[in-house]
């Protein structure tokens, strides 16, 4: 154990274990079994280790950080351990997953394309600039993951191996972010496209696109705390010749195999055979209500389970009520099913919501009809006398005073079934209206730190859990991140 303690310090700065992933996934491309551990690092075998992870990772880990916040932000309900619905202070460790997993792999993939005595081999794997920015890009997306997950993290000093470190704040971070996501996407060259990438195929615009688009997220999170900064950031993301993703063809979409390496929600379900995650009636009422087509995909049927039941209430309702309904429609969660990362109707909705903030000076009822009908097309239920009939739905319709409420609501529906960027949209816009757990007075704001912050990295950890006191309790959930005001 003291081998796995030392390990853990050393890999990260606080960081976090250097155990090899047990979930290396080699039918994606040529991966070797840990490529962790290896002296010459085979960075195509690391991108395509990270990409094959990003579903889970960044969309649906089920019983972790996408979870839980998809717990707070009502797109699910627990049918039978009810404790994160119910409030309980939750205890993910996000250093294994996340810290001493992709990100571990991504910065190899920097440091051994940077390092002059490596960055010739490195080439052979495509050119030098085309890895290190592509390795940046889904770094920055990892990190705004965990930042607007838990707040202060381990990050200008995490990943170096120099011991346990301090938790930057969150203001930083994103000053850090936007500057990654902005010299990424000028990095790349006309050289070899960067082997391994099962996302883009090598097709650099489309990283472009993603990277501008990842910006519009972060900065639209700033609008109550930095208005001015948020505003610059999404408008030098939106006009920048790149371009952002601006139609489903350029989504960023994780492709699965099938077989030994399915989709998440499919191996959740049929393989692991677990059970204790449904859709919540929050979300079905709001669908039903609305006649809104993409229920046919969100959910079997218009059983949701209710939300934030106690244990005893949840296992009555399961028992009396055996065919609520699982996350997704069987047919969209197949073994080979992709997974949409961010599509095309979140950055269209996004742009929306700019536009109603007075960010930009484009057409708010244009962007959120295109963000609505990309949805549809996105989850295959899109026809145009639909379209024309949801549209016309009074809550569904922009009315004056209505704007930003229904703009939100939609981007919380077009980001189910990621609990993350759904919460985020709820904390950063109040919107749609959500009742805490019946009994419970507040939604949580953050996650608070695990218990390996504690064990392993103690003094900074207590530092950075006292930023978030509420009512004299350290690291609560209901202390809030920096730009959620």
């Amino acid at each position: 154990m003291k081998y796995i303690k030392i390990k853990y310090l050393v890999l990260l700065g606080v960081s976090f274990v250097a155990l090899a992933s047990c979930d290396k996934v080699k039918d994606f491309g040529n991966t070797n079994n840990n490529p962790n551990q290896t002296t010459s690092p085979i960075p195509s075998a690391l991108l395509t280790n990270v990409i094959s992870r990003m579903g889970g990772d960044l969309v649906y880990d089920a019983g972790g950080v996408n979870t839980g916040a998809g717990l707070y932000a009502q797109l699910f309900s627990e049918t039978q351990y009810t404790e994160v619905s119910r409030y309980n202070k939750p205890t993910y460790n996000y250093d294994n997953p996340y810290y001493a997993g992709p990100l571990e792999d991504l910065q190899n993939i920097i440091n051994y394309n940077s390092d002059p005595s490596t960055a010739s081999i490195a080439a052979q794997y495509g050119s030098n600039k085309n890895q290190i920015a592509i390795a940046r890009i889904l770094k920055a997306h990892y990190f705004k993951m965990l930042t607007d997950a838990v707040g202060d993290i381990p990050y200008s000093a995490a990943l170096k191996g120099v011991g346990t470190v301090a938790y930057d704040k969150q203001q930083d971070i994103y000053k850090d972010l936007f500057k990654e996501l902005k010299e990424a996407v000028d990095q790349f060259d006309d050289g070899t496209p960067a082997k391994g990438d099962i996302l883009f195929g090598g097709d650099n615009a489309k990283w472009k696109k993603y990277a501008n688009s990842l910006r519009l997220l972060l900065a639209l999170n700033l609008q109550k705390v930095d208005a001015a900064t948020g505003k610059a950031e999404f408008n030098a993301a939106l006009t920048h010749s790149a371009g952002v993703i601006s139609s489903n063809a350029d989504n960023v979409t994780v492709q699965y195999p099938g077989g030994n390496y399915p989709n998440p929600f499919y191996n959740y379900y049929n393989i692991t055979q677990r059970k204790d995650y449904a859709v919540s009636k929050t979300m079905t009422d709001r669908l039903s209500s609305t006649s809104d087509p993409r229920l046919a995909a969100y959910a079997v049927n218009s059983t949701g389970f209710p939300y934030g039941l106690t244990r005893d209430n949840a296992v009555a309702f399961a028992n009396a009520n055996p065919a609520w309904s699982y996350v997704l429609a069987a047919a969209y969660r197949q073994d080979a099913t992709p997974v949409v990362v961010i599509g095309a109707a979140n950055i269209l909705l996004a742009r929306a919501e700019a536009a109603q903030l007075g960010w930009t000076s484009e057409n708010v009822a244009t962007l959120y009809a295109n963000g609505i009908m990309a949805s549809l097309q996105q989850w295959g239920v899109y026809s145009a006398a639909t379209f024309a009939t949801y549209m016309a739905n009074a809550s569904v319709a922009l009315t004056p005073g209505t704007e930003m409420q229904k703009i939100a609501t939609q981007e919380w529906l077009a980001w189910y079934p990621n609990g993350l960027e759904a919460w985020d949209v709820y904390r950063r816009t109040g919107y749609p209206t959500l009742t805490p757990a019946p009994g419970l007075t507040a939604i949580p704001r953050r996650m608070p730190y695990g218990t390996n912050d504690y064990s392993l990295n103690p003094a900074n950890a207590q530092e950075a859990a006292n930023r978030y006191t509420v009512n004299g309790v350290a690291d609560s959930q209901y202390g809030r991140v920096w730009w959620d005001k």
